[in-house]
């Protein structure tokens, strides 16, 4: 296996040392501890596990600032859900480079997004979430980012 390989999965798949870490990388960076013990101690795992995964694991929006990400959407074919995609995406601040949908085949439709995550842009996972949530949604998955 590739030690290079990079992997995008929901948080609820991820294990609860690996959030940890997540965890007491924040809390170092509001200085809220000044150690790494000590940030340690307050999420609950070992200086070794932070150790061991720090470089490895991060938030998926605080590395795409700047950058493009593209979605896949399988959404109903109903008037108006394609612009209240849309809508999360502008009230999110993100910037929509290209819209592709598919023509709806048993009344779903496939929607391609890319969009470019710009510095005011709300985290991403917030965005995606706001998105899965619409009534009418059905699937998103992230295809890729540069």
């Amino acid at each position: 296996m590739d030690d290079d390989m990079y992997y995008i999965v929901k948080k609820k798949a991820v294990p609860e040392a690996l959030l940890k870490v997540v965890e007491a990388k924040r809390l170092l960076e509001s200085e809220r501890v000044m150690t790494v013990q000590e940030a340690t101690e307050v999420v609950g795992i070992s200086r070794s596990s932070f150790y061991k995964y720090k470089d490895d694991i991060f938030p998926f929006y605080e590395s795409n600032r700047g950058r493009t990400i593209t979605v896949m959407v399988q959404l109903d074919d109903k008037p108006g859900l394609l612009s209240a995609v849309l809508g999360q995406v502008a009230e999110c601040g993100a910037n929509i480079l290209t819209i592709n949908q598919t023509i709806p085949i048993g009344g779903i439709a496939s929607l391609t997004l890319a969009m470019e995550i710009l510095p005011q842009t709300a985290p991403v996972s917030q965005m995606l979430r706001q998105i899965e949530e619409l009534p009418g949604i059905h699937n998103l998955k992230i295809l890729g980012r540069e």
